[in-house]
């Protein structure tokens, strides 16, 4: 029912005229319908057979318009009214809810809301408890818990206001909930309880100390950070919600129940990966560029294309390959266990041709702060300044200058009390403390440069120590490359895999190094669980030295009998001719038709034939160059 005008009027004359004034009336009218969630818990509790008339919830709203009726409130402009009228009246409207609700069009789900909410109301939108089963047909309704909790609520027009907040609990279960989030006993009887989280939770508790904020805040600081770059910290509470949604998780992830910010970031973390993970979704993807009908060496003569004998020509190449002259260096030969050539499938007549999928591979240098110890891939415990993760927090107290391992000298130090630590120390502080991030990228370059010319000026190293080791015959010995804890490492790159539309697959890291053995761990991880998804050719800039190392440990493997590696077209234009393995097996587009399925033909204007490379290669160069504008904040 959508209210009148006339609806108002007979309110009005029914319950405030003479006794109060207008002002005051809408007052208590609008207080009435914020109560309204929980008088739809009254009523769905009174369904229950054996419930009394007056539920908790009845009373909760006694108490909150009595409230509103009594002149002793927080809103000094209101006129004084005669107390013994408010209470009378007040008593009266209790009696009458369920006919004002529907009066005032609080029932009605697609009636717009009626005022602004002065008295905020803070309660789940569940009716019936989630956890236990049907009996009968029935499932447990929800009781109120004791007496509300008073708690501040940033609303969605970013004003700090007063809330109620109001736990409602299952009678048989004993779980808890709250507006965002509900909580229950472990099944293994041990001692703590855990909580599921509430997905489209209008209210979002952002602090353990009764801080709440509107739902529509997170959204608003999200699209800040995803369109804007702000560097405001974005409420973790949401986006938690978000990925754990987007990842497929809703069901089964829990975490400790009234958990911190680190907990629940952590918990999320190893939910959808902490060293990697997948898409969800990305292995049933499908669009018009993800794949093309495959091709065989003789659908070249039907299209009328005459092919190049060269192995080393590419289709569409920017350049020429480097290695043709005298002094190329290289491997010059194909692995034993590897044939002299791949092997091309012929087409069986009337068997359907299937599907050719490429997805391509790169690096991104985006990193994150890891424990400062060289073994260690830990977590900081401080990412402010912290050096050390929570397994090798001690050394905190002890030099940081390896192998020295004397105490510090004094509180907050990082050296001992030998005078070369400390004047080390301090003049690695002078040269590295003050770069800021971008200065830091400046550095890199110029000692890039410096590194290819070695009578560069602007080379930049770092300060020897002269320090006296445990050997004698050391004494005095100057050392130039020091190995101290005084920063925290970081993580080499990350690695990121995409389908040749653009979609994206997956990602992994890459902890000290771009090798081989960890780029080859990062793809068994993402196609683990999904054998049969595995692409035809899988393109990667260093795809030749792959191929060696996953031919040299396993012959066998499927990345060599299902999937093709190749050479991104922009970075085999890098790679020497003389190398036959990448020049045989990675090229991206052999103008000699021995990889039909990576080229196609099509006509131009003209109606001249040309070959062209089927898929593009450098989908994960433009992911990649996209997450560049997070570099900084990641």
């Amino acid at each position: 029912m959508i209210p009148t005008l006339g609806n108002f009027i007979v309110i009005l004359q029914l319950y405030f005229l003479h006794q109060f004034s207008l002002q005051r009336a809408f007052y208590i009218l609008t207080v009435l319908i914020a109560t309204y969630p929980l008088f739809r818990l009254h009523l769905n509790q009174r369904q229950e057979p054996r419930q009394p008339r007056d539920t908790a919830w009845l009373r909760s709203i006694t108490s909150i318009l009595a409230q509103a009726f009594t002149s002793e409130h927080e809103h000094p402009h209101f006129p004084p009214e005669e107390d013994d009228v408010g209470i009378q009246l007040g008593q009266r409207v209790c009696r009458d809810l369920e006919q004002l609700y529907h009066l005032l069009g609080a029932d009605d789900k697609d009636s717009p809301p009626l005022f602004p909410k002065p008295h905020r109301i803070l309660c789940t939108t569940r009716l019936h408890c989630t956890l236990c089963p049907s009996e009968n047909g029935r499932t447990p309704t929800l009781h109120c818990f004791g007496n509300p909790q008073q708690v501040r609520l940033l609303d969605s027009g970013f004003c700090w206001v007063k809330a109620e907040l109001y736990v409602a609990y299952c009678s048989k279960c004993l779980a808890e909930y709250y507006p965002d989030r509900l909580t229950y006993q472990r099944d293994d009887n041990t001692r703590g309880h855990l909580q599921k989280l509430e997905y489209q939770a209008l209210y979002l508790r952002v602090s353990k100390h009764g801080v709440w904020i509107d739902r529509r805040v997170a959204i608003a600081q999200e699209h800040a950070i995803l369109r804007f770059h702000s560097g405001c910290p974005l409420y973790f509470e949401h986006f938690a919600r978000r990925l754990i949604t987007d990842h497929g998780l809703v069901d089964t992830f829990t975490v400790p129940a009234h958990s911190s910010a680190q907990v629940l970031a952590a918990s999320v973390r190893d939910a959808v990966g902490k060293d990697g993970g997948i898409v969800a979704g990305a292995m049933e993807h499908g669009c018009i560029n993800f794949a093309h009908i495959k091709r065989y060496a003789a659908d070249f003569l039907t299209d009328g294309v005459v092919l190049d004998q060269d192995e080393n020509s590419v289709v569409d190449a920017p350049g020429p390959l480097e290695g043709t002259v005298d002094g190329a260096v290289g491997p010059t030969e194909i692995p034993a266990e590897m044939p002299a050539q791949p092997t091309q499938q012929d087409r069986v007549p009337g068997s359907a041709r299937g599907y050719a999928r490429l997805a391509v591979m790169d690096r991104k240098s985006i990193s994150h702060r890891i424990c400062a110890v060289t073994i260690c891939e830990g977590p900081l415990v401080n990412y402010k300044n912290g050096h050390f993760c929570a397994e090798h927090l001690e050394m905190q107290s002890i030099c940081g200058i390896i192998p020295c391992s004397r105490p510090v000298h004094s509180d907050g130090a990082v050296t001992c009390d030998d005078e070369s630590h400390k004047d080390w120390h301090q003049k690695y502080l002078n040269r590295f403390t003050r770069l800021s991030f971008p200065g830091m990228q400046r550095v890199i370059r110029r000692q890039a440069v410096a590194n290819e010319n070695s009578s560069a000026e602007t080379s930049q190293t770092r300060p020897t120590l002269h320090t006296e080791l445990s050997s004698p015959s050391s004494m005095g010995l100057m050392v130039k490359n020091v190995v101290h804890t005084f920063r925290a490492r970081s993580i080499h790159c990350l690695q990121t895999v995409q389908w040749s539309c653009g979609c994206p697959i997956g990602w992994g890291k890459c902890y000290r190094s771009e090798s081989s053995p960890q780029v080859l761990k990062i793809i068994d991880n993402i196609w683990e669980l999904n054998p049969d998804s595995r692409p035809s050719f899988l393109a990667y800039d260093d795809a030749c030295n792959l191929l060696r190392h996953i031919v040299t440990q396993d012959p066998n493997s499927p990345w060599i009998t299902s999937t093709k590696l190749i050479v991104g077209a922009w970075h085999y234009i890098g790679h020497h001719a003389t190398d036959i393995l990448c020049r045989i097996w990675c090229n991206p587009a052999p103008t000699n038709g021995s990889q039909p399925d990576l080229i196609t033909v099509s006509i131009d204007n003209n109606g001249w034939t040309h070959t062209t490379r089927a898929f593009n290669t450098e989908t994960a160069e433009q992911l990649n160059a996209w997450l560049n504008g997070y570099e900084a904040q990641l």
